[in-house]
């Protein structure tokens, strides 16, 4: 079953519980890829799915971080339960240990010789990692590759 079928699944389980939280968080995601799907009039594959995802997931983390701040806990908390429900569809995430590896071996395959290269290592590395590792922390282990010693 792809992700799509078993994100519908979720949804009609959700549905049938009576879980309106959990049911309300898998409609703002089945909404996110309709509208992909009718604005680029495309049926999305896995590999978009885990993008629209991914890009939920650092929404919530975000508005968690300004809701903390403005003292707003119980919308904080709301985000919370949302990036729950989102995360069950992201592959598991790779280790520190993991990310280096890869880089090393990317930069490596790639020949890359300094920071003028992290744009060729990230395009490669991003279709590798894609869902599997916060690029962010993929991005300062290229820039650390890369630098320099």
């Amino acid at each position: 079953m792809g992700l799509k079928e078993q994100i519908n699944e979720d949804m009609k389980t959700a549905m049938r519980a009576k879980d309106s939280a959990k049911l309300s968080a898998i409609r703002l995601l089945t909404a996110a890829m309709k509208q992909k799907e009718v604005d680029e009039r495309i049926e999305i594959t896995d590999a978009v799915v885990l993008a629209i995802v991914e890009k939920m997931i650092k929404q919530r983390k975000d508005s968690i971080t300004q809701f903390e701040a403005g003292g707003r806990t119980d919308l904080a908390d709301k985000e919370r339960f949302e990036l729950d429900v989102l995360s069950v569809y992201m592959p598991a995430q790779l280790t520190p240990e993991e990310i280096e590896a890869a880089v090393a071996a990317t930069v490596a395959r790639i020949g890359a010789a300094g920071p003028q290269d992290m744009g060729k290592v990230m395009g490669a590395l991003k279709g590798e990692l894609a869902g599997k590792a916060d690029m962010t922390v993929v991005s300062a282990k290229v820039k650390a590759a890369l630098s320099p010693r």
